[in-house]
């Protein structure tokens, strides 16, 4: 299990984390969301103790991640920008993980060929694609415990990304595997996470589980004869309101069979609820607090 307690990082006088607390359970695969510029991968980061935190700590299996140097042979971060020496290839770069990771040579190979990749070709001749396909090759080879994955989506074609997320799916066959992934593709996040966190103002105050929180919120396409005003809705927890002529679009948090039997109070001429997906979840979630507008 990963615990955060309390934790605070500043860059200078800037306060990036504060009093952050979080907790990932063993097994999930979690997805991290946020705006540009919130703070993920600084967390991601500090998670897997290559930042020194001001205060709070990072525990993971009771141990603290930036203290403890063999708790951090459990886990692998994939960066959103990830680094290789010049002149590296993927079988150099292989010798350096295996000092520190016990690397599975069989699976290795596997996703050598999976991804198409040549292992003494020179790392920095290939795209970004291939790049970000080489950090994904070890990640998938060595099997940490906790994997960090900050746009690891970023720069793959459909058929990697797919391949990608059937591998990751194999992985987690191992139930002790803890994934967190960070990305700005909330389709694929949707697709592969069981539960959520959306960092904001440096801190994680929306979070759980993404098929209840989605359950939790309901939109709804409804028509009047008579004209409403949004201070006519108040009396439901209103994430967004929208009217078009006679036609109003609401999401409203709350219960979805209590919030429906107020609105048919009001004698709407039309009542459809429609799907809301992780992306309208995260934007409703922003958009309440007026961080889009910040």
């Amino acid at each position: 299990m990963l615990e955060i307690r309390n934790l605070r990082k500043n860059f200078r006088s800037k306060e990036v984390l504060r009093d952050l607390n979080l907790t990932v359970a063993e097994g999930s695969v979690f997805g991290l969301v946020g705006i540009n510029g919130a703070g993920k991968s600084t967390l991601l980061r500090c998670i897997c103790g290559v930042y020194q935190p001001e205060s709070g700590q990072v525990i993971f299996n009771d141990k603290d991640t930036y203290y403890d140097e063999e708790i951090r042979k459990d886990i692998f971060f994939v960066s959103d920008d990830g680094y290789f020496p010049h002149n590296s290839t993927i079988s150099s770069i292989k010798c350096f993980y295996e000092t520190f990771y016990d690397l599975d040579e069989d699976l290795y190979r596997k996703y050598l060929r999976t991804f198409n990749l040549s292992e003494n070709a020179q790392i920095n001749t290939f795209s970004k694609g291939m790049k970000r396909q080489t950090s994904l090759l070890f990640a998938l080879a060595i099997r940490p415990r906790l994997l960090l994955l900050d746009e690891c989506f970023d720069g793959l074609d459909p058929l990697v990304r797919l391949t990608f997320k059937k591998a990751l799916v194999d992985l987690l066959e191992d139930k002790s595997i803890t994934v967190i992934i960070s990305s700005h593709n909330l389709k694929e996040l949707e697709d592969i996470c069981d539960s959520f966190g959306i960092l904001d103002n440096g801190q994680i105050n929306t979070y759980g589980d993404l098929l209840q929180s989605k359950e939790n919120i309901t939109k709804y396409q409804l028509a009047f004869h008579e004209d409403h005003e949004k201070e006519d809705f108040s009396s439901f927890n209103l994430m967004n309101f929208k009217k078009e002529g006679k036609v109003y679009t609401l999401v409203i948090k709350g219960d979805k069979e209590e919030t429906t039997r107020q609105l048919e109070e009001m004698k709407p001429i039309l009542l459809n609820e429609l799907p809301v997906s992780f992306e309208e979840l995260f934007i409703y979630e922003v958009e309440s607090r007026g961080l889009l507008n910040e």
